[in-house]
Parts: structure tokens; sequence; C-alpha cells
């Protein structure tokens, strides 16, 4: 298969043209990692890989044949080290004797998965520059960030390498890196996907598993074949009346429609991505949606203080946990300065400072909620800035403490982690661009179990708004 064609199709148009004969999924496969070693050189999105032969999967599933990346955080495969971008998981990497249950998913549903994309240490952070790898850099522009905390997985995804990658979400990392390179990213609701066998939740509810897809429909038909509890699951969830996949043709019932552009830190939002949301708001009017500005209201800072607190409970958890596999102590020389901070910070906390921030995140769920009662989808930006150059978010900067790494962080990426705190659904989608090319995400977010309104929504705004044809300058297809 030639690598130009490879490289224009989704997942699906893939394993098309696999289940049909017209090409191998060996084929596909070599295509995969031609694909891959040409854009990595310029783009240093793969930690591992790409390898000859993928992890074994399932030849008979939807997905059969379709090279598939895996974000080394989180979600990993039995017998493959994990290194979560940090020195202290030490030379070999951390290793597990088990596949995670969604790993499980991704080789029954045919996915082949062929190396591991980049993340920053321990998934703490917007962007993807960690020590171990150096900078992942964005295809639109390598002198931007790819955004994190699943910048490999997008960058490679937007260049064509391959036509989706697992991904996760526990402040923005789906949406972030997928708005900052262009594609689709879809933050599932709480508990829909599952962590299983190692937690019942991540990151205390605030991180979701899924993955970052070029369309629409590869988005929902992965979602298709992922969703789903297993026993001793701490959340159960009703599966949906349809399919996702069958909702993204299907034009929506009027929706009432809240349109925010102002950030909730306070901070500034730059003109050209506020225009591009509002110019999606007209559309949606236009469509026959019932738009009108209005938001949530909360209060920021007590927002602010249940991350500093959550956030790093999750990093001293964590730092803990890697250490005693690993048998490396937690240093300066094992650690970043700003996953220090956080570790440090973390270990300081008491059970009832950490009961205060649940009951902020009890508080603002709960305001959602009920703003979710008058309106079924808030449209908002994805991020505050089109991509940032390289270095901006800077986690090897000694002089910030926690609190004010955190801040740094939510300062230009301020509408995503809401949704984290609540579990509610968001995705982000391609909708726009900049006067100089660079892509612009715009938000979607709804109830909670409200995947179906959003795909509905999200397959519309494809049709009436086509990102299909955009390419960025570095892409497997040149």
């Amino acid at each position: 298969m030639d690598v130009r064609e490879y490289a224009m199709q989704d997942a699906v148009g893939l394993a098309e043209l696999v289940r049909s004969g017209n090409v191998s999924a060996a084929e596909v496969c070599a295509a995969a990692a031609e694909a891959i070693e040409t854009v990595n050189p310029q783009l240093n999105a793969v930690v591992a890989g790409p390898w000859i032969e993928p992890l074994s999967c399932s030849a008979n599933g939807p997905f059969a044949g379709v090279p598939f990346a895996l974000k080394d955080l989180l979600c990993h495969a039995a017998g493959v080290p994990s290194r979560l971008g940090s020195r202290l998981t030490g030379g070999t990497g951390v290793t597990f004797p088990h596949d995670t249950e969604l790993v499980a998913r991704f080789r029954k549903a045919g996915l082949s998965v062929i190396a591991l994309t980049s993340t920053p240490e321990m998934g703490y952070n917007a962007n993807t520059e960690p020590v171990t790898n150096g900078s992942t850099r964005n295809p639109w522009n390598v002198h931007r960030s790819a955004g994190g905390s699943s910048g490999g997985s997008t960058a490679l995804v937007a260049a064509g390498a391959i036509p989706m990658a697992h991904a996760n979400d526990g402040g923005g990392s789906i949406r972030v890196p997928a708005a900052y390179n262009g594609l689709v990213g879809l933050k599932p609701t709480r508990g829909l996907v599952s962590l299983a066998p190692d937690y019942q939740e991540a990151l205390y509810g605030f991180a979701s598993e899924f993955a970052v897809t070029r369309s629409v429909r590869d988005c929902a038909a992965l979602l298709d074949e992922v969703a789903g509890w297993v026993p001793g699951e701490k959340y159960r969830l009703q599966a949906p009346p349809r399919r996702y996949s069958q909702e993204i043709d299907r034009n929506p019932a009027p929706l009432r429609i809240a349109v925010h552009t102002d950030s909730w830190a306070g901070t500034e939002v730059d003109p050209e991505i506020a225009l591009a949301v509002n110019h999606v708001a007209r559309e949606l009017e236009g469509l026959g949606h019932h738009v009108e500005c209005e938001t949530p209201v909360f209060d920021w800072e007590e927002f602010m203080l249940a991350h500093f607190r959550i956030w790093a409970g999750y990093v001293a958890e964590s730092v803990h946990a890697i250490s005693s596999f690993s048998g490396r102590a937690p240093s300066r020389e094992t650690l970043e300065p700003t996953v220090m901070a956080g570790y440090e910070y973390g270990r300081a906390l008491t059970a009832i400072e950490m009961g205060e921030a649940f009951s902020i995140v009890n508080k603002i769920s709960r305001e959602l909620g009920a703003f979710h009662t008058r309106y079924d989808v808030l449209l908002t930006p994805t991020t505050n800035t089109p991509p940032l150059p390289l270095g901006f978010l800077n986690a090897g900067d000694q002089s910030l403490t926690h609190e004010q790494w955190v801040r740094r962080i939510f300062d230009v990426v301020s509408f995503t982690p809401l949704f984290n705190l609540s579990g509610a659904p968001a995705i982000t989608l391609p909708l726009s661009t900049t006067a100089d090319g660079l892509p612009i995400g715009v938000q979607l977010s709804a109830d909670l179990c409200g995947e179906s309104t959003l795909l509905a929504l999200a397959g519309q705004l494809e049709r009436a708004l086509p990102w299909n044809q955009r390419r960025p300058q570095i892409h497997a297809s040149a």
C-alpha cells in the first residue's frame, strides 16, 4: 500500500479496505511503519517502535488491520515496558504482566498497536517536553507545542502516520493537544471507559481514557468498541439506546446551546479563537438550534484550590507507586522540578484538606448539573490560545511552587478542566484556523452520559464546516 494513499485514510476507511481484500493488514502495517519513520524525526512523538510486528489482536474485529499507538501513560500492554515520561521508572521502565481492560478491548477491536507515544512526566503538563524524550513538536509548525499530555499521539495522528491513537485526559490532556493539532478529541463521561483492573478511578475521578481521531466517525466507532463496564466497577453506566456510530449521520433535534468565550480564570482569550467560537455559534443557529450567551457560574479560586490538592495527591500517589515498582527513590535526579514540587505538596496534605477539596468538587459539579437542566450543550473555546511556543510551559522551571505551576497551566487552558472535575463529557472539533494556518479547536460539552448528543452535533458540524482537506506542514503524504 502506498504511504500517500494510507495517510489520507481514516481508521474506518482503512478497515473497509482490509475487509474488502483490497489491501492486507500486513501491507497497511508496513505503510504505517514507513509513515512513522518519515515524520517522527521532525516530530519526536514516539518513545518505542514502530515495531516490525504489532501486538497481537483479533483478525475479526471491526478495526482489524488498522495501525494504532498507545500513549505511554496509565494504559499498558502485558510485557511492554512503560516509562511514563519519567526517569523514576529507570532505564528499562516498569513492565506489567497483564493488559489493562482498555488495551484488551483495543486488541479485540482488531487494532494493531505498533508504537508507544510521548507524554510529559506522569502527564503533569499541557505540553510534551519531558527530560526523558525531549520536545514533541507540532506538525503544523515545529516551533510550536504539540500540547499535552497526549502530545505524541496527537502529533502522529495529525501528521497522517496513524489514523487514531490512544489518549487520556485529567485536565484537558485529550482535548488540548487535539485542538493544537487539528483533531477530534472526546473526553468521555467518568466511568464510561473502564480503567480496570488497576484502578476504579484515576486522579480521584478526574481522568478519563479514550483516543484522538481525525474524523467524527472514527471517534464514534471506536467508542462503540471500548465503552462499557466490567464487574467490580465503581460506576455502572447504562448503555445508550443506539450505537454511537448511528448518531453521527443524523441531524439532532433543535438543541438549547449556551455559548461562552470569556476565560473562567479571568485570563486572556486570543481574539481569533473567540471569533471562531462565535462563528460556530452562528452556524449552529443557522442549523436550527437555539443559541444564547450564558455560562455556569462558579468560584475560580475555589476551583483552583481543589485542583492544587487533587493534582498533588495524584502526583504523590503516582510517585510512590512508581518508586515501589522501579526501586528508585524520588529526588531531583529522578523527577522534574514541577513534579517534585507536586510530590512534596501532596505528601504534606491532610485528610481534612482533601475532604475540603472534594467538597468543592461536589459544589461545582452540582452547579454545572443545574446549568444542564437549562441547556443541552455548552459551546466554548478548547484553549485560550493557538498552539503555544515550545518551552512556554516549562516543567523544568525550579522557581515555581506547585500552586504556581498548576495556575500557569490553567491560565492558558482554562476551558477544559471543569469537565474533568464534574465527570461530564466534552469534545473538541477542529472547526477553524488562525490567519497563519494554525488549528483552532472548539469545545462542546454536555451533561453526564451526553456522548450521543455531542457526537450527533459533531457529525452535523463536520458536514457543515468540513476539515478533512487540511494538512499540516509535516505530513506522511507529502
